[in-house]
């Protein structure tokens, strides 16, 4: 019999639908071709936008050279927008992906756990106060300036805003007060900054949406108020402190159960990961229950679990987890900036130019006012204050990005200049990203920020940082003052003796050093893997093994021999630290190798003369390449001053044709 095929097209935009269906028919025979577009419909539009964004994103790095001047992020945005047009073009109206329950509860999680999983721990530790600091206070400081100056500004009759009260340019204040430095960040990088600068930057960013989302939330509701008396204001304020320090308990909460869970995961090691997306997962969505800063737990979940949760996986999940988390924060960032190209062309705005170039003029005064007398404050209590160059950097690498484009589009329709909020913020956006984003690379260039070397995680620089960790603590508890080098030591000290016990699953006794030799080795193996593509000889070693011949049996007990030799006398020395107060008396010998890139012999000798005068005597011996040289330190404990003296300082090296490993030092 003859076929039918029935056309059934619905223009709603909520429940846009092509089905094809075929009419009874008393002779009609079996199909053999049907198509159901509307029950495939939404799994569909996600992956193809996320395909043709990951395209995009291969397409930047084949043409690296554009990326190196240009961000992601503008990139990204202009590609939705020459998409935007197209669709504006053949009247097709964008994906409805924005609301408010798609943002928060799927689109954001990603990209905050991305961020808190890969926070370089220790620099933020020793920074965390800074960071807090402009985080909290700085976000505070932008949303109150802005939203009082807004206010003042629509009193002006001329641009005719007047219907604008003071609640709802708090509420947009507190929008546009989310920072986004995603290219800083990646500028920073490539031409590593200073340590301190990018950890206070990447810090504040990650916080900083923490707050501006409790901003949000608060005057949300404010702004839906009659009137607001002044006892709201007490109550916003305690709400403010319970949310954000809810949120971490939380975080730690769950971040302890995690680990706790993945002691008894050595027989299933595929279900490893999944345990911990779950777990951060989980973290988010009940603090969203209760209503508390669900950033903050995912947060503190990832900085709880990473320190616990890679002792007890296998590597293999360990890297499926890195390599899954990336991926993902990577996927939902990226999709934000391209429909923010989207939906800048297919959106109906609202135009008011004075509103407009008023809150960027307004933004960028108060970003940089804020940083200048935070600085000011903070600087006093940082053992490297920040410059003027650093303090520039700061208040012109304030862009605004993901986290304010999502917070204006879920604002409720209730607010009545909604579009021009939307309007001014993609302005703000754009401005940011392209102008400040473009120029902020010859800026550093320009005015030459200070740098630093991040490829010094060699077995001597942690060797020897640790030594001055565990130096500063003691001197900090005999002169009676603290600082995070106290704390820290306080924390160590408890979590090996409590919760290494409970959440770490084989808790041996295993020398620190060789610990810390086999996690830089897997790191650097790792890196090698990412950035040459598994081409190892393209690569260099942080290590170092790579410069180091095969050892006969001798040598290779003679290391085992001096690791724990080692060991044992850096506990003596703390010992010796500990009685000298009641002994008058110290003597120490600290014998160490550094498996670095050049391996050194070190031998120390120090001894207090009735805690008076301490002697320090150290003779370094350094392959070809150092210096060596002989030298007396001579400190007066009652001023704190040292003295040093270089007795000879000359080029003799240690010279081996055969090469310069482990067995010419035995031999030497």
């Amino acid at each position: 019999g003859k076929l039918d095929c029935v056309l059934s097209y619905s223009d709603d935009f909520k429940h846009r639908s092509i089905v094809y269906s075929f009419p009874d028919a008393e002779n009609s025979n079996l199909p053999v071709f049907t198509m159901n577009y509307a029950r495939i419909q939404v799994p569909f539009e996600v992956t193809l936008w996320v395909l043709l964004a990951s395209f995009a994103k291969i397409g930047f790095h084949v043409y690296h050279k554009i990326t190196f001047w240009v961000p992601e992020s503008c990139l990204l945005i202009s590609i939705g927008l020459m998409v935007g047009a197209i669709m504006h073009s053949v009247h097709e109206e964008p994906p409805a992906v924005l609301s408010y329950n798609v943002f928060f509860l799927f689109m954001l999680p990603p990209i905050v756990l991305e961020s808190g999983y890969f926070i370089p721990t220790r620099p933020f530790f020793e920074n965390v106060g800074t960071v807090l600091w402009f985080a909290v206070v700085g976000t505070l400081w932008n949303s109150i300036g802005i939203g009082m100056s807004l206010y003042a500004v629509c009193q002006i009759e001329a641009f005719e805003v007047q219907d604008i009260n003071l609640q709802e340019n708090m509420l947009f204040a507190a929008i546009i007060s989310a920072v986004d430095p995603v290219a800083v960040l990646s500028v920073f990088e490539d031409v590593s900054v200073n340590e301190q600068l990018y950890i206070v930057v990447f810090g504040e960013c990650l916080f900083n949406d923490a707050v501006t989302v409790v901003l949000y939330n608060m005057f949300n509701f404010v702004a839906e108020m009659p009137e607001v008396e002044p006892v709201d204001v007490f109550l916003g304020v305690a709400r403010f402190f319970v949310v954000g320090l809810g949120g971490m308990g939380f975080g730690v909460i769950f971040g302890f159960v995690a680990s706790f869970t993945t002691r008894f995961t050595s027989n299933v090691r595929e279900i490893e990961p999944l345990f911990i997306f779950m777990y951060s997962y989980l973290a988010y969505l009940v603090a969203e229950l209760f209503s508390i800063s669900s950033i903050m737990a995912i947060v503190t979940c990832a900085l709880t679990m990473k320190y616990y949760v890679e002792e007890n996986v296998s590597q293999r999940s360990c890297t499926t987890i890195r390599h899954v988390v990336k991926m993902l924060g990577t996927i939902s960032e990226t999709l934000i900036f391209f429909f923010l190209g989207v939906v800048t062309i297919t959106t109906e705005h609202e135009w008011n130019w004075g509103y407009i170039m008023f809150t960027l003029l307004l933004a960028l005064v108060w970003r940089g006012l804020g940083v200048l007398v935070l600085t000011q404050i903070i600087n006093p209590f940082r053992t490297i204050p920040f410059n003027f160059k650093d303090q520039f950097i700061l208040g012109y690498g304030g862009l605004r990005g993901a986290i304010s484009f999502a917070l204006v589009f879920t604002l409720p329709d209730s607010i009545g200049r909604k579009k021009l909020f939307v309007t001014t913020t993609i302005c703000m956006i754009m401005f940011t990203v392209f102008i400040q984003g473009i120029s902020i690379r010859p800026l550093i260039e320009f005015i030459n920020v200070r740098r630093t070397n991040r490829n010094l995680e060699t077995i001597n620089v942690e060797i020897h940082s640790r030594l001055i960790e565990h130096t500063i603590a003691g001197v900090e508890d005999l002169c009676g003052q603290w600082s995070h080098y106290y704390w820290k030591d306080k924390f160590l000290k408890f979590n090996n003796r409590i919760l290494r016990k409970i959440l770490i699953r084989d808790n041996r006794a295993e020398s620190s050093i060789v610990a810390l030799y086999k996690k830089l080795e897997l790191q650097n193996a790792m890196e090698i893997l990412d950035t040459v593509s598994g081409d190892i000889n393209a690569g260099s070693s942080i290590v170092s093994l790579q410069y180091v011949y095969p050892l006969s049996h001798s040598s290779a007990c003679f290391l085992s021999l001096s690791l724990s030799l080692s060991r044992s006398l850096s506990l003596a020395c703390s010992l010796s630290l500990a009685c000298s107060l009641s002994l008058s008396f110290s003597l120490s010998l600290l014998l160490a190798f550094s498996l670095s890139l050049s391996l050194s012999l070190s031998l120390s000798l120090s001894v207090s003369f009735c805690g008076l005068v301490t002697l320090s005597v150290s003779l370094s011996l350094c392959p070809p390449g150092c210096l060596s040289y002989t030298s007396f330190h001579i400190v007066h404990p009652s001023s704190l001053t040292h003295y040093p003296f270089n007795l000879n300082r000359s080029d003799g090296y240690l010279r081996n044709p055969e090469g310069f490993g482990l067995g010419s030092i035995y031999q030497g």
